[in-house]
């Protein structure tokens, strides 16, 4: 099958090429003859007719670090008539912009195949999806409110306070049994976000991994577990952590045998789930997971490649 993708996403100049999820989907995609286009989501405009379109570059890209993409002569193209995927893969996030923009491709879902589902990622931001599969979860409180965060901690000792549509382990702070600076974080947080915050009990297991489960059309093609570097509590690569090679537990099956068939019917094509102490179900992230570099890296699958096989049956 050959397809014309456009690629949503960040600068290409920005791309770490080495565990870069978006990079490695372009790359799989051009060796099997896609033709690429890339473009900003800034770019995106609904015309007086009623198409949705963008300036876009021809791409090639390569392993080379530095020198990893080419463009070609810009272009115009209509979302709807001109390509086949649309794969929206810009990072969070997840804010005003990103959800205007999953209303506007939205409009093209009867035209073109848009990964994933635009409807679905507006609905199911990573740490509100998740409250779907509450039994899975570890003792969670969403609130702006400081009593109701003291009494949270009464009960659960530390705490974990993050960005309720936050990523990349941004912005998590972990608050001792004591609550040292506890008014004074959720301060800060009251005047940067407008939303109410997570919190959550905090797992002393996160020390032995935190660990990613990537999902392709609902079924589970690899894991990873990512372990905090010295110093640290965040797992999350961005900050530093580190993988190695993992596979699931009975529990971690449960989770996925769960949420695998939403998932499916959702058009939530590429997942990546967070799971802690081989129980604890943390994120369901849907926006623009990663995980996959790693994944195929230390188990030799194709996880880019599982992905496209799931567009292409989509479309087929």
């Amino acid at each position: 099958m050959t397809l014309k993708v456009a690629v949503q996403m960040d600068p290409m100049e920005s791309v770490k090429i080495a565990g870069d999820s978006s990079f490695s989907l372009m790359i799989a995609a051009q060796k099997r003859g896609y033709q690429l286009f890339h473009y900003d989501v800034k770019g995106l405009t609904y015309t007086a007719a009623g198409r949705l379109t963008t300036p876009a570059h021809p791409v090639t890209v390569q392993q080379v670090e530095g020198d990893h993409f080419t463009f070609g002569d810009p272009v115009k193209l209509d979302l709807g008539r001109d390509v086949d995927v649309v794969l929206m893969r810009q990072d969070p996030p997840f804010d005003v912009g990103y959800v205007t923009a999953c209303h506007l491709l939205e409009r093209i879902k009867d035209e073109t195949l848009v990964v994933n589902d635009p409807v679905s990622v507006r609905n199911a931001p990573e740490k509100v999806m998740v409250l779907d599969y509450a039994e899975f979860m570890p003792p969670t409180l969403i609130t702006r409110d400081i009593d109701e965060v003291r009494a949270f901690q009464a009960e659960h000792g530390g705490i974990v306070i993050k960005p309720l549509h936050g990523n990349g382990g941004k912005a998590v702070f972990l608050i001792p049994e004591d609550g040292s600076n506890l008014s004074a974080l959720l301060e800060m947080f009251d005047q940067t976000w407008p939303e109410p915050h997570m919190v959550q009990a905090f797992l002393p297991e996160v020390h032995e991994g935190d660990k990613r489960i990537v999902l392709v059309d609902g079924e589970v093609v690899g894991a990873i577990n990512r372990l905090p570097a010295k110093g640290e509590f965040r797992t999350n690569l961005a900050q530093g952590g580190n993988a190695e090679m993992s596979t699931l537990t009975e529990r971690e099956k449960e989770i996925c045998a769960a949420m695998g068939p939403d998932l499916k019917r959702l058009g939530l094509i590429f997942v990546g789930i967070d799971v802690i102490g081989g129980k604890w179900l943390t994120e369901i992230n849907v926006t623009s997971p990663t995980g996959i570099v790693s994944i195929g890296k230390y188990d030799g699958s194709d996880p880019a490649g599982m992905i496209w096989d799931a567009i292409e049956a989509r479309l087929g």
